[in-house]
């Protein structure tokens, strides 16, 4: 349909424009990344970072550096270019689509409105929620998309619909069997 060939690419733009920026420049994403864990990290307490497995109790803990945190800014950015690329043109739209729902998830989280207490400013409150706000309206529309079917049935109605012909079948087939019987 006309319409999704012009909806996919312009809803796919954010995810493009927002990879790409955080390939060019992962430092500010870093920071972002930086500032949403210490939120994160002030309202866990310190008996449940320690109880955590490895991995997650040295995120918490701050254990990342810059370097690191730029680092998976930018993998996180090249995932969302190429998703979102796939998206634009088509290529298995409800997979890539999914996987930009998926992707957005750490966007939210890190800019969800529980910063470090008392320090954040009015500003950057307000552009922590701006950003939480549009991750979030992005994870729903990415869901929506990765789960539009063009129009064609879904695999739970023809499975459905293989279960009822079979049935019909078998019914038919007795049918006439006991018609031979009969007859």
């Amino acid at each position: 349909m006309l319409l999704r060939r012009i909806a996919r690419p312009l809803f796919a733009s954010w995810f493009v424009s927002e990879g790409l920026d955080a390939l060019r420049h992962p430092a500010g994403h870093a920071q972002i990344v930086r500032d949403g864990l210490d939120g994160l990290t002030s309202r866990v307490p310190a008996s449940a970072r320690s109880a955590a497995p490895a991995p997650v109790g040295r995120v918490l803990d701050g254990g990342l550096s810059d370097k690191q945190l730029a680092t998976f800014a930018q993998a996180h950015g090249a995932a969302m270019l190429v998703a979102g690329a796939m998206l634009a043109v088509g290529r298995a739209p409800r997979t890539a689509a999914l996987a930009l729902a998926g992707l957005t998830v750490p966007i939210v989280l890190v800019n969800l409105p529980v910063g470090r207490r008392g320090a954040l400013t009015a500003e950057e409150k307000k552009a922590r929620s701006a950003r939480f706000v549009r991750a979030l309206s992005f994870t729903g529309g990415a869901v929506l998309a990765g789960v539009d079917l063009e129009g064609r049935p879904g695999v739970s109605w023809r499975v459905q619909h293989a279960r009822a012909d079979r049935a019909a079948l078998k019914v038919a087939r007795a049918t006439e069997a006991a018609k031979h019987v009969d007859g």
